[in-house]
């Protein structure tokens, strides 16, 4: 199919006009025309686009792509050599931040409820990317959070008495430990996100509510994983997830 409906698509799946983000949402490097085979990955690594010029790809989608907002504009060191092995190769890059992790069907954090084994009952935070909502069956902290280690293959690290019986959480993928007390204030037992700061440990001692960072890479492998899938059924694409590993 061509780059460009691809792009469309998959813009207009996300709504991306409705996002103030950090980063272009979209198309951020153009390759080859056309495209058959679709590489994702979390983020736009070195390690990552070597992987996808291996497997052949046309175009890689991921979640954390490039030219941040504030970042250094030029085109030295490390990002001239990501963009130099990409444009060598012909590969498009595609990258979805907020958008991504907002889908209430391919999201980041839609894709995490299945995860937590919750349902998503309204959404919060900056742009509405965190959702809660009950689990389907009370359990305790110990036990949902070993199940979602199990699920995610990275221990969490949990702020809570592992006895303490949950009823509806609250979470956001990635980095937003700065949405804890707005969770706090929807009445949750727990709250999962992927990183972690000193002060939240305090917060969660003092309110009773449960903090679990879960790792920033794990939270994220879902939502362009997804959406990669879609992408490759809609429109008969090969279609390769790969997981860099990443202990954060």
């Amino acid at each position: 199919m061509r780059l460009r409906d691809l792009e469309d698509y998959t813009s207009q799946l996300l709504e991306t006009a409705r996002f103030r983000d950090y980063s272009p949402n979209g198309l951020q490097v153009e390759g080859r025309p056309e495209v058959k085979r679709l590489a994702s990955g979390v983020t736009a690594s070195l390690a990552l686009i070597e992987a996808a010029a291996e497997w052949g790809a046309d175009a890689l989608l991921v979640h954390h792509g490039w030219f941040w907002k504030n970042e250094d504009s030029r085109v030295v060191g490390v990002k001239k050599r990501r963009l130099e092995r990409l444009l060598s190769q012909g590969i498009s890059l595609l990258a979805y931040h907020l958008p991504l992790d907002a889908h209430p069907a391919y999201g980041n954090n839609a894709q995490l409820a299945g995860v937590l084994g919750a349902e998503v009952e309204g959404w919060f935070g900056e742009q509405a990317v965190g959702a809660y909502g009950p689990l389907g069956r009370p359990r305790a902290l110990g036990e949902w959070t070993a199940g979602i280690g199990r699920a995610l293959g990275r221990e969490p690290l949990v702020i809570g008495d592992p006895g303490r019986p949950l009823a509806r959480v609250a979470w956001c993928s990635g980095g937003a430990q700065g949405y804890f007390e707005q969770a706090v204030a929807l009445g949750v037992d727990a709250f999962v996100t992927g990183e972690v700061s000193e002060y939240n440990f305090h917060l969660a001692r003092e309110t009773g509510v449960a903090f679990v960072s879960a790792g920033h890479h794990a939270t994220e492998t879902l939502g362009v994983k997804a959406l990669g899938g879609h992408l490759a059924e809609r429109f008969g694409l090969d279609h390769f997830f790969i997981d860099i590993p990443n202990p954060v």
